[in-house]
């Protein structure tokens, strides 16, 4: 079927100038649609990325490193990131594929349509000056010929009446005849030159400008339907990698694991090494009472009467005052493996050093034997501070491996002894206390009086302190207090901020729950839950043949 726009359209001028102005309209709605659809691709692209980045692992959070599950949701959110940035990809093909090029060429269709339109309108405007110009000779012809006429019948008339006259009415009929033929001669040429350019107005002018319209149109179409197609296929390109990620999302889901992740690695994390709670022996309190009754023992009663109701640990809460630093505020099985992971990043600090140290040791070598290529003593500066850094590393690794290995060796006795309180002990006894006590005690290395009576703390000892007192608090929480052998008064105040130290208020009353053994350390208990060291020379004792003195006194 012919769809001819100059042979089936070659009246519809008007009309064809408003559809082709309604197309471009068109195009630049399409534009405009494509531009907004990038701007959203680029903003969701940008909150995703912002999401991800929201929720990313800090890396304060050692314990997403651990668990499948944090690894997963951190695999989750790589691939969203990756997402993202096939977002940004497809707003950008969106914007420089399509948006520019149809802006483009919107600009060169709107002065190729006004280019046709215009060469439509002078054609337009000719026709219709030459039809005028017939219309104008056409009117004059008949005009003469009307003129022709009335003055041949006037001629007429007076020759039937004067001879003279007659004459002169011949004359003017046959001019106003010539007049008519040259006006017929006029017209006769104007129809044929408008008949000629009406042919080819219709016939060639027209179908030439409305073919190019049409051909003009036919590209806006095809060029809408190619940005469609470019629209789909840049989407299609990004498409293979969204789904890339979502299959590393699915594996990421895959990979958690729960059995494994319940039954290794939260044993891993949390395990504490330490033993169980041993049967609750039985307390015969009709046995002979050791001492008599005073107003001390009544104090006394009053603590030990909430002293039988049995601890267990791993469901209260202990307040103490130990620093991360040192490790001892973790149980002894985290301990260990905090321990051991310093040690291997020592030995990488080590390693590092030694090698730039080696490293040094042969430039210096080098400019020992060539002085051109550098200045040997240059390098010393560098040299002692790495020796320095060596140094300390190498102390600190020693002292790590001490606290592990003694760390080791107290656990196995302690274990030893918990397996003994549990095939028939009574908590720990005074052989086990020698053992642990001295390196509680090691605090009076740390603390020495000054002249005026206050203490001063020794920090080169303190860190020694810390490390080897803290390791038997816990094992204390776990066995049956001792029983008050008498009661205490603070002389001044006593600030225990090391681990299994007590701190006390000038005039405060405490029970005693072991001598001082020539270390210069009283035990001391305040209620059931505080209990700790105190400097024997910050009291006043009275054992229990003294305890109601010490009540006067107080």
């Amino acid at each position: 079927m012919s769809c001819n726009w100059g042979t089936e359209l070659w009246d519809q001028f008007d009309n064809l100038e408003k559809h082709t102005s309604w197309g471009i309209d068109f195009l630049e709605r399409y534009t405009k649609f494509v531009k907004e659809r990038a701007d959203i691709e680029l903003s969701y692209a940008k909150q995703i990325r912002s999401l991800s980045k929201k929720y990313h692992p800090k890396r304060s959070r050692e314990d997403e490193s651990r668990f499948t599950w944090c690894l997963a949701f951190a695999a989750t959110l790589r691939q969203l990131n990756e997402v993202a940035v096939q977002r940004e990809e497809l707003a950008d093909s969106l914007n420089t594929q399509i948006v520019c090029e149809l802006t483009r060429y919107t600009h060169e269709l709107k002065t190729e349509r006004k280019t046709h339109f215009q060469d439509g309108r002078r054609a337009q405007q000719h026709i219709e000056s030459s039809w005028k110009q017939l219309e104008s000779s056409k009117r004059r012809f008949e005009r003469d010929c009307k003129e022709a006429e009335r003055a041949q019948h006037v001629s007429d008339r007076i020759d039937l009446d004067s001879k003279t006259d007659g004459e002169k009415a011949r004359q003017t009929a046959q001019q106003k005849q010539q007049a008519a033929e040259e006006s017929r001669k006029d017209y006769v040429t104007s129809l044929n030159q408008f008949n000629q350019d009406q042919h080819q107005h219709y016939h060639t002018l027209v179908p030439v400008i409305y073919q190019r319209i049409q051909d003009m149109e036919e590209r806006r179409i095809e060029r809408i339907c190619e940005a469609m197609r470019s629209s789909a296929e840049a989407e299609r390109k990004v498409l293979p990698v969204v789904s890339r990620c979502l299959d590393a999302m699915m594996d990421a889901a895959e990979s958690t694991q729960p059995r494994m992740v319940s039954l290794l690695w939260v044993v891993e994390v949390y395990k504490s090494g330490f033993d169980p709670p041993g049967d609750v022996e039985f307390e015969d309190y009709s046995a002979t009472m050791r001492r008599s009754i005073s107003e001390s023992s009544y104090l006394d009663n009053r603590t030990e009467g909430r002293r039988h109701s049995r601890k267990l640990w791993p469901f209260i809460r202990k307040n103490k005052g130990s620093s991360p630093a040192d490790c001892s505020h973790l149980p002894p099985e985290q301990r260990r493996k905090k321990l051991q992971t310093r040690i291997n990043n020592i030995n990488q600090e080590i390693q590092r050093e030694r090698e730039q140290r080696d490293a040094l040791l042969k430039m210096r070598e080098v400019y020992e034997h060539s002085p051109q290529m550098g200045d040997a003593g240059s390098l010393e500066p560098r040299l002692e501070e790495v020796k320095q850094s060596l140094q300390r590393l190498e102390d600190e690794l020693r002292r790590n491996q001490v606290h592990t290995a003694w760390l080791l060796e107290v656990d196995s006795r302690l274990s030893d002894h918990s397996s003994r309180r549990q095939s028939g002990g009574c908590g720990l006894n005074s052989q086990t206390l020698n053992i642990i006590k001295p390196t509680c005690l090691s605090l009076s290395t740390c603390l020495s009086l000054s002249p005026d009576g206050s203490y001063t703390e020794d920090h080169s000892a303190e860190l020694h302190f810390k490390s080897r007192s803290s390791e038997f608090d816990d094992d204390f929480d776990d066995e049956e207090p001792l029983p008050s052998i008498g009661t205490c008064k603070s002389l001044y105040p006593f600030q225990g901020q090391n681990e299994g130290t007590l701190s006390m208020v000038e005039g405060e009353l405490l029970s005693v729950v072991e001598e001082d053994k020539g270390d210069g350390w009283t035990r001391v208990r305040r209620n059931l839950e505080e209990e700790g060291y105190v400097p024997t020379s910050y009291i006043k004792v009275f054992l229990d043949s003294s305890a109601k003195g010490a009540m006067t006194y107080i």
